[in-house]
């Protein structure tokens, strides 16, 4: 008989040979899920993953959870669910920047994305380009870096600024961070499509999960493994 590669819940069917295929465990998108269907799912993966991490979660959904697994941490900035038996070593170098304080939650999910899944990682906030001298006093930090992840509002230049002063690749965010013709984090989107400085790839708009997964990704392929 064929094994299963995944755990028929009816409402839900959890991919648990996701981490043996592409070295990461599977996670939860928590926003819309009824609160039974998000217990029994964390307690599923739990037990097959010894991990969980939920992304876009209320602080309601934390507490319904925190009732069966008193063991979950919830960021309210990042809102993040976190769960691990056992916490990876951080490894690699990653920088995380912001243009803006308010770009800091979607900062903050690729941060700690990444450090759930092994990766160390260095916080760079507030180095938007209207003071483009913040960002130049940690230049050499950034050029240590594996990969950069760079989140930005407002027109989005932040990632063309740091893609034309390191060698490694980039990461750009575009957040939904500013005044009406922002367009929701459409101007800032389109910045860095079109950026004429090299070795960026952009994610969606307030994709933080995504750029700290991909970030991850580069990360290990740079330290080997």
């Amino acid at each position: 008989m064929q094994k299963k590669y995944f755990e028929d819940m009816g409402y839900a069917r959890l991919d648990t040979d996701r981490r043996h295929r592409t070295g990461f465990s599977e996670v939860v998108f928590c926003s819309g899920k009824r609160d039974e269907f998000l217990v029994e799912i964390f307690q599923k993966l739990y037990d097959i993953q010894d991990e969980v991490l939920g992304t876009r979660a209320t602080e309601e959904q934390f507490q319904v959870i925190l009732k069966h697994m008193p063991q979950v941490e919830y960021d309210p900035v990042s809102r993040l669910l976190m769960i691990q038996k056992e916490k990876p070593i951080q490894k690699g170098n990653v920088v995380v920047c912001s243009a803006g304080t308010a770009d800091i939650p979607v900062a903050e999910e690729a941060a700690q994305t990444a450090e759930f899944f092994g990766t160390k990682v260095t916080r760079i906030y507030d180095v938007g380009v209207s003071g483009i001298h913040r960002l130049l006093e940690e230049l050499d930090t950034f050029q240590m870096a594996n990969c950069v992840v760079a989140v930005a509002g407002m027109e989005g230049a932040l990632a063309s600024v740091v893609g034309g002063l390191v060698s490694h690749p980039v990461i750009a965010v575009p957040t939904s961070v500013g005044y009406g013709a922002n367009l929701g984090g459409i101007s800032a989107l389109l910045t860095m499509i079109n950026s004429c400085a090299n070795g960026i790839s952009v994610v969606n708009i307030d994709n933080g999960y995504g750029a700290g997964y991909l970030a991850t990704q580069m990360n290990r392929l740079a330290i080997g493994e």
